[in-house]
């Protein structure tokens, strides 16, 4: 019995040992956190630099510190394969470097202009221009944004500008000739141009024809500029093969305007360089510059600060670089073809230019066979509203009078002002009122009475829109040029049948 009582004395005075000497263990551990704690606490504050080169023999390293360049000893215990140019280093109380913290990811931006070896030629956004070092691993391009830090001597980092991207949309169009009414005359002459060349390069080289490096079209707006682009762009996709691979760079002319000197060359040099680097791989690709007068105005016009000055020659070096290079084509689009510095547009830089008229009677009737079909729910057949439509919308209903600078006038009509984006808006106004009119119970399908009362919505709106205070204004909506408009008067009286 005693033995039994001394063995189970035993077991707990042992599992009370282990129990102390558990907690023994837990207290050492923390006193030990504690003097790290109180350590580090105790240790000086650290210093950081930009490691440059390594010294003679090794033990020490040039690094960047302080506003000044220091020959520091590196410490035994750090990794001598990570000291690579340009990295951040940490310096402890003796200014020896103690540690490797990699490369810097925050700093200012500057665009390469020359690239020298290693070594590069930056521009910051005041156009100031600093000659730096390449860090380890970086390989950029002419034109590229750098982050760089000008003290030290180094760009660390290539970095992506988004701008750049949301200007220019790498996607084939959804939009074919097919879709396009009442330009085929423009269609025919664009495709001659741009299509040609790409179909039948061996005839072009024999008959040593060089193909157009441009094409220009202007006119009204909303008569179809944009979309017979894009038409090019698709058509030149399907004949591509390939499963239809080409390139559409949809460049949207005042998103290029930047405050900051030589931003916006930076940007077109950079939409050329795409061009250039897409054009390799043997596929048409056309680059689309919208509302083209916005930013390539005549130089010397007063205009922008004459920002056009630098601007203008940019594009005049681009265009003239396509020379050499195939598979590429300019196109531009613009309402006020007056604006465009004429430098462009002489031969050899955009070579073609086509005119888009507003559509005449059967242009918009052709413009609403696009939009008014079969497919659609119709109270009356397709062909007949057409007519009732077109016929509406050339009514004669006076507008405006216009004096002209030889103290003549013009009348100007409803018609005159008819484009193939109103003829799309007329049709959507008469789908929605055939929808309400089929939600309330009145009737299912679009009937004349919806498209005459589309068309008169659709006038009724542009009575508000016109501008009296600049009478030169008219030439460029009606898409008229003559002599020069001194008065526009709008003819109130003349109503809106309802």
């Amino acid at each position: 019995m005693e033995t039994a009582d001394l063995q189970r004395r035993i077991q707990q005075l042992g599992a009370r040992n282990a129990k102390l000497a558990e907690l023994l263990k837990a207290s050492r551990d923390k006193l030990a956190v504690l003097r790290e704690e109180l350590q580090q606490l105790a240790d000086p504050p650290s210093t950081y630099g930009i490691y440059l080169e390594p010294s003679q023999g090794g033990r020490t390293a040039e690094v960047f510190t302080l506003n000044r360049r220091m020959r520091l000893v590196v410490s035994p215990m750090v990794d001598k394969t990570q000291l690579l140019p340009g990295v951040r280093v940490r310096l402890g109380e003796s200014s020896q470097v103690v540690e490797v913290c990699g490369k810097e990811d925050a700093g200012d931006l500057a665009v390469i202009t020359e690239l020298l070896g290693r070594r590069v030629l930056v521009a910051d956004s005041t156009g100031e221009e600093r000659l730096v070092r390449l860090a380890a691993g970086v390989v950029p391009k002419r034109g590229d944004t750098v982050l760089v830090d000008v003290r030290a001597g180094y760009a660390f980092e290539v970095i992506p500008k988004a701008e750049v991207s949301k200007l220019s949309l790498e996607e084939v169009p959804d939009v074919s000739y097919a879709d396009i009414g009442g330009l085929d005359e423009q269609i025919e002459a664009i495709h001659d141009a741009v299509e040609l060349p790409f179909a039948h390069p061996e005839l072009y080289h024999n008959y040593q024809l060089r193909p157009p490096k441009g094409v220009l079209l202007y006119g009204p707006p909303g008569c179809g500029k944009t979309l017979i682009a894009k038409a090019v762009a698709r058509s030149l996709a399907e004949r591509s093969g390939d499963n239809g691979k080409s390139y559409f760079l949809n460049v949207k002319g005042p998103e290029l305007l930047n405050k900051y000197v030589g931003e916006t060359e930076r940007q077109i040099r950079v939409i050329f360089d795409r061009a250039r680097e897409l054009a390799e791989e043997g596929r048409p690709v056309v680059v689309f510059f919208d509302e083209m007068e916005s930013i390539f105005r005549t130089r010397g016009s007063g205009v922008s600060s004459d920002m056009e000055t630098t601007v203008v020659p940019q594009l005049l070096t681009e265009l003239d670089g396509v020379e050499g290079l195939d598979n590429v084509i300019v196109i531009g689009a613009t309402n006020r073809e007056e604006l465009i510095d004429p430098a462009i547009l002489r031969p050899g830089r955009l070579d073609v230019k086509i005119r888009v008229h507003r559509p005449d009677r059967a242009g918009s009737r052709d413009i609403f066979g696009r939009y008014i079909t079969d497919e659609l729910p119709l109270a009356e057949p397709a062909a007949d509203l057409i007519d009732i439509a077109v016929e509406q919308l050339f009514t004669d209903k006076p507008f405006v009078e216009l004096t002209l600078v030889d103290g003549s006038t013009e009348v100007l009509h409803y018609r005159d002002f008819v484009s193939g984006a109103m003829i799309a808006n007329i049709v959507d106004r008469a789908k929605k009122n055939a929808i309400k009119d089929q939600i309330h119970g009145v009737g299912c399908g679009i009937t004349r009475q919806h498209l005459i009362a589309a068309i008169n919505a659709e006038n009724r709106e542009n009575e508000d829109l016109p501008n009296t205070s600049k009478p030169d204004e008219w030439s460029r909506i009606t898409g008229r040029h003559g002599l020069r408009v001194v008065e526009a008067k709008v003819l109130i009286d003349a109503g809106v049948e309802t």
